[in-house]
């Protein structure tokens, strides 16, 4: 059985610092016997990240639609996992504005890292939050899960414009503003013209991830995990979709020379 401190002790092995600013998608399952269960998981992250920033997605784009349109970031239930239902609950914890991929948040800058994020028009536009990540040197640590879950890539296909990835039309969501007023935000979603899931294509990148030097494999109790640089991931990413922009959904493998320096 796992313990907060063994779990602590898993995160100064991967090389994390208190001071890091950290991304978690996060699979609960994966980890193993936990002595206290999820929340000592929540607690091993929090106090390592004594001094950083902590991040969890609380994406709801599986729940909010047209038809479900008002985004209360007090009440909406994340679509990602138990970990981020139960941090975003937690005393300090911040939650972002945005209506489909929010971000809850605990520690250094927290309000700043989220500030605008009822104002964006995409799920990962630039100079949102995902961008902020990059801008700080922020890692990413897939716990338990693959890069078919690394919202970063969103972040990257925005920057550099890659065709069929957005709906062409917005979807309008209410936001629940903390003041309780309703603030009106027109979001164009995620869509792509051959397969519903894009993100399940980003797994083509893996090696070349590996080969950059972008990700390392670790582990966090029994999950396998992926810890990612995110200034990497971006420059990686670029190099790959400069030979061929749409070169995911195009193609079945890429070409190893194309990441290659």
């Amino acid at each position: 059985m796992f313990t907060k401190q063994s779990l602590k002790q898993n995160l100064k092995e991967m090389g994390i610092q208190p001071d890091d600013t950290l991304l978690v998608h996060s699979s609960m399952k994966a980890i193993g016997e936990v002595e206290g269960g999820a929340d000592t998981v929540l607690d091993a992250f929090m106090e390592y990240l004594s001094e950083g920033l902590l991040i969890l997605p609380t994406h709801t784009w599986y729940s909010m639609s047209e038809y479900h349109n008002v985004y209360d970031p007090r009440t909406e239930p994340a679509c990602v996992g138990i970990l981020p239902n139960l941090f975003m609950k937690r005393k300090g914890v911040l939650r972002s504005l945005h209506p489909t991929h929010s971000l809850a948040v605990f520690g250094k800058d927290s309000q700043a890292f989220i500030e605008g994020e009822e104002n964006r028009t995409t799920p990962c536009q630039p100079g949102g939050s995902y961008d902020r990540l990059m801008e700080r040197g922020g890692k990413i640590l897939l716990l338990g899960v693959g890069h078919e879950r690394n919202t970063f890539i969103h972040c990257v296909e925005e920057h550099l414009d890659v065709p069929d990835r957005l709906t062409k039309e917005p979807t309008y969501f209410k936001i629940v503003m903390p003041d309780s007023q309703i603030k009106p935000c027109f979001m164009h979603r995620h869509e792509n013209s051959v397969t519903d899931h894009i993100s399940e294509n980003y797994k083509k990148l893996e090696q070349a991830f590996y080969d950059r030097h972008a990700a390392v494999k670790t582990t966090f109790g029994d999950a396998a995990c992926i810890l990612c640089d995110t200034k990497a991931i971006f420059e990686v990413t670029k190099d790959v979709l400069s030979h061929q922009i749409n070169c995911l959904i195009e193609l079945d493998t890429i070409p190893k020379e194309w990441w290659q320096k």
